[in-house]
């Protein structure tokens, strides 16, 4: 198998050669580090090899499940690695490891993946571009200096360049979906619950943040979803149980019914999308009306400047308190010399608020999830881009620049669609619909109501049949390399 082979699977597909003897975990693990060696130079997507942790894994056996063999890599953010550091980005954290892993690391092992890195991360998760000074820019595949988008950037040029099928991102405020936006990637935020935060959180920022991946299939999406979801032991809820399918790969199955969809820009009134997004957006809407569904131009009913403070305040009260314990723990003492100015901002804010002031903001998130809930009552999705702006070039957000109050309003301005679905727990997800005419990737987001990825993936499959992605690829990528001695 050549790279170019490689890269032409998805993780489903390759783990179907392993199980029929056409490959070996090895020879993909060989492949995979053969292509990190070659991108990662211009992408910096990969911060750390662990080479030695997946031959122990082959060396041992791999389990016999749905993912066996297949190359994965974890971003270095929140999922713990037992022995290995999760830097999460920081200069602050450098070092901080954990003795054991997180249990939805123990469900991808179980189902076989091979876990052989890490990916960047802004510093502590907190931009929605992957520029920190610890490890440097992550460059996106389709053109180098722009973003990737934030805070899963490595993760998702990763897996747009070839190097792995499919890897690990979560999603506080738009983290999955954004980089799945800028690199052409699919990218589901699942509902609150559906996925385990434990041993080590019953729930993070509130409920807002919930883990998963980037992939480049919806049915690589979906099985993951299937290997994963369902609640831990000890876990303080869970997310409904799945209906109408038998599992979430089943739903790629088949033929959505006639939906009612409605659509908007997703930004507040009296601006607009970027013209690229907004042409995504109604490309979209045109393809699905000749797939036969009901389009509705109709948009939720919700305050976005409380939307706003609610995250912001529940976002840096958070913040502090992850910054300040982490800094005891480790005894460090957080200061310009390791941390950069967004989260200086965010501890100076964070160490402000009261318990008042964050519960008032619990109150409002659950009331803003009641009235966007009612919105699917009425549809059963809601399509937006799913960012306002196309990717911009490296330091539009840059998450040191002195100047935070510009900087989050910048953030706010590039993601305005995501953070609804973080605030009221829904589900949502990105699609690779459109490019621009200068070659950037464009997402167009479909979110539902609580509990019904089923159905974002019912509809996103038939979605990829109709406005196929996967015969687009990047410029830096496993299929632009050349590749002659290998058979």
């Amino acid at each position: 198998m050549n790279l170019q082979e490689y890269a032409e699977y998805d993780a489903l597909g390759l783990a179907e050669l392993v199980r029929k003897g056409d490959v070996s975990a090895a020879n993909l693990l060989a492949i995979a580090e053969e292509l990190v060696t070659s991108l990662n130079p211009k992408l910096n997507a990969v911060t750390l090899m662990m080479l030695d942790h997946a031959k122990a894994d082959l060396d041992r056996g791999l389990p016999a499940g749905p993912l066996s063999g297949v190359p994965f890599l974890l971003k270095d953010l929140l999922v713990s690695y037992g022995g290995v550091p999760t830097n999460s980005g920081s200069r602050l954290f450098e070092g901080w490891t954990r003795p054991h892993d997180s249990e939805i690391l123990k469900r991808w092992r179980e189902a076989g993946l091979v876990v052989m890195g890490k990916t960047n991360t802004p510093e502590l998760g907190s931009s929605g571009s992957t520029e920190p000074l610890a490890n440097g820019a992550t460059h996106n595949p389709w053109k180098l200096g722009y973003t990737t988008g934030g805070s899963s950037g490595g993760s998702a040029a990763a897996v747009a360049s070839g190097m792995v099928p499919v890897a690990h991102a979560n999603d506080g405020g738009g983290s999955i979906r954004g980089p799945a936006s800028c690199c052409g990637l699919v990218g589901l935020k699942p509902t609150r619950g559906r996925n385990p935060l434990g041993p080590d959180a019953g729930q993070i920022w509130e409920g807002l943040v919930i883990e998963h991946v980037v992939s480049r299939t919806v049915r690589d999406c979906a099985a993951f979803l299937d290997v994963t979801s369902g609640p831990d032991v000890g876990d303080p809820y869970a997310a409904p149980a799945l209906a109408g399918f038998n599992s979430f790969l089943e739903a790629t199955q088949s033929i959505p019914t006639k939906l009612r969809i409605g659509f908007s820009e997703g930004v507040p009134s009296g601006r607009r999308a970027h013209k690229d997004c907004s042409k995504a957006l109604h490309s979209t809407v045109d393809a699905l009306i000749n797939l036969g569904h009901e389009l509705v131009e109709a948009e939720p009913d919700h305050d976005r400047s409380l939307l706003e403070e609610v995250f912001m305040t529940i976002f840096a009260a958070h913040g502090a308190h992850a910054i300040d314990s982490g800094a005891k723990l480790l005894g460090r003492t957080p200061s310009v010399e390791n941390l950069e100015q967004n989260n200086i901002y965010l501890l100076e804010t964070g160490r402000k608020i009261t318990a008042d002031q964050l519960l008032t903001a619990v109150d409002d998130m659950n009331m803003i999830a009641r009235r966007f809930a009612q919105f699917f009552q009425r549809y059963d999705i809601w399509l937006t881009p799913t960012m306002a702006e196309p990717p911009p070039k490296h330091g539009h957000l840059d998450a040191n620049m002195a100047d935070s109050v510009l900087f989050f309003e910048r953030l706010w301005r590039f993601n305005t669609a995501n953070t609804i679905y973080n605030v009221s727990g829904n589900p949502a997800i990105s699609l690779p619909l459109h490019m621009t005419p200068d070659n950037l990737p464009i997402g167009v987001m479909l979110g539902s109501k609580f509990g019904n990825e089923a159905l974002l993936i019912n509809l996103a499959s038939q979605l990829e049949e109709a406005l196929p992605w996967n015969n687009r690829h990047p410029d830096v990528s496993a299929w632009n390399l050349t590749d002659p001695n290998r058979s």
